[in-house]
């Protein structure tokens, strides 16, 4: 069976990095349908929006105020009805914690490409943007990551390891000396580049784009 490499660099704290995630679970419904020989092969990587962040992070409300001003308060509007045209009830007034996404993108790293990290991906995205979760605190990741499917152990480090949240560093690194500067940024067979959350089918057009590229 042929694959689709498909990598997708996006942030934790993103709601349009979520939006993109919905849409992307909807352009491989479709392709799936068109290319049943095709098997899409997804992987997640690291990038930061607040990369000079605190570990301990900062109060939400004045994260928002800081960095958005004036339109603190309508800021975020346009992403929570594109999230109910996806099915995402976005809840921005239950995060009470700005975090740092080191130790996030370290648990999403540590999973197997595939079921394992998209269950991850899918928890931290759940947990910030509809439960308001803290994910700050050491004993909340722990929680997520192990209802997520991974070890424990494996948790523990990479919640705990300053090594592994140095490697996760250089792969934001990475994407940055690769010249993505907004997330998410998908990468269809290492050929085709899609920068932001578009719809369904502008996703599949690029997967076919690939595709041809490839073959």
């Amino acid at each position: 069976m042929k694959t689709l490499n498909i990598d997708v660099i996006s942030d934790v704290v993103c709601p349009w990095c979520f939006v993109g995630k919905r849409r992307l679970e909807g352009a491989l419904a479709l392709w799936a349908a068109e290319y049943p020989d095709v098997l899409p092969q997804v992987r997640w990587h690291t990038f930061q929006l607040n990369p000079e962040m605190s570990p301990q992070g900062i109060d939400r409300e004045t994260y928002v105020r800081t960095k958005f001003g004036e339109r603190a308060n309508s800021v975020y509007d346009r992403v929570t009805a594109v999230g109910h045209e996806v099915g995402i009830a976005f809840e921005f007034d239950r995060i009470a914690r700005q975090p740092n996404t080191i130790v996030l993108h370290s648990l999403i790293a540590a999973c197997e490409p595939g079921p394992e990290q998209e269950r991850m991906v899918e928890a931290l995205f759940q947990s910030y943007f509809l439960d308001g979760r803290d994910l700050t605190n050491a004993d909340e990741l722990q929680a997520i990551a192990n209802a997520a499917g991974l070890d424990p152990e494996v948790t523990h480090q990479a919640i705990h390891d300053p090594m592994v949240h140095a490697q996760t560093a250089a792969c934001d690194q990475e994407a940055r000396d690769m010249g993505v500067s907004g997330v998410p940024f998908f990468i269809f067979n290492g050929r085709v580049g899609v920068s932001g959350a578009h719809e369904s089918e502008s996703l599949l057009q690029a997967m076919r784009e690939s595709l041809d590229e490839k073959a």
